[in-house]
């Protein structure tokens, strides 16, 4: 199996994201504006990609950060459907996650680095994880507003998929190293964040709170 660790940049900047949300739902006591769905297939990706937790051993970092990222979104999952779900607004979090599930693991099967079991999970969890946030920014579009702070969750995030193109380009020039699936996967997921980004300049940068309906 190759390797796929991601660079501290990235780690850090998913780290950033994840906490990000967590301050949000904690401190307001409010899942107002937080889509489930997302959180749900990013649960699905983390518990695929990390299944080589107990097969392979990279480093104590390593162990110990697939270990936050599972966590940390489980936990997240109980606070959204469980501890505040009554100021879970289930009518706006309307996305359906199937048509992103099955076209992803369907893709796993087709295009993949080798047919085991263990790399047609990590693919699926490569190709889930493009799309995982399409329903937290249908969801914003939807209300047609997004609060300041998951404003930064969403950023946080676009910025890890980022630093993650940089590290396979990096391997690439210093290592001969390319690997489509991870590119592909991540020019997509990036490509989805543009939008975003430009509000997220305009509109948050600048202390304003970022309506989304006048370019989604």
């Amino acid at each position: 199996m190759m390797s796929k660790t991601k660079t501290p940049q990235a780690g850090l900047s998913l780290t950033a994201a994840i906490f990000i949300l967590l301050l949000k739902i904690w401190t307001t006591r409010s899942c107002a504006g937080v889509s489930g769905k997302s959180v749900v297939l990013y649960a699905i990706v983390f518990s695929f990609r990390y299944l080589d937790l107990f097969v392979h051993y990279v480093s104590a970092y390593n162990s110990i950060m697939k270990i936050v990222y599972l966590t940390s979104t489980y936990f997240t999952l109980y606070l959204i459907y469980v501890k505040f779900k009554s100021t879970y607004h289930r009518s706006h979090d309307s996305f359906r996650i199937e048509l992103l599930i099955l076209p992803s693991a369907a893709l796993a099967f087709i295009w993949n680095h080798e047919f085991s079991v263990l790399e047609i999970l990590w693919t699926f969890s490569i190709y889930l994880e493009s799309v995982a946030i399409l329903p937290q920014l249908f969801m914003v579009s939807k209300t047609g507003e997004a609060e300041i702070i998951t404003s930064h969750y969403l950023f946080a995030l676009g910025i890890y998929r980022f630093f993650y193109i940089l590290n396979w380009v990096y391997r690439y020039y210093m290592e001969d190293f390319l690997d489509w699936i991870s590119i592909v996967s991540g020019v997509v997921q990036t490509v989805l964040y543009c939008d975003f980004f430009y509000l997220y300049i305009t509109k948050v940068i600048r202390r304003k709170r970022p309506t989304i309906t006048e370019s989604i």
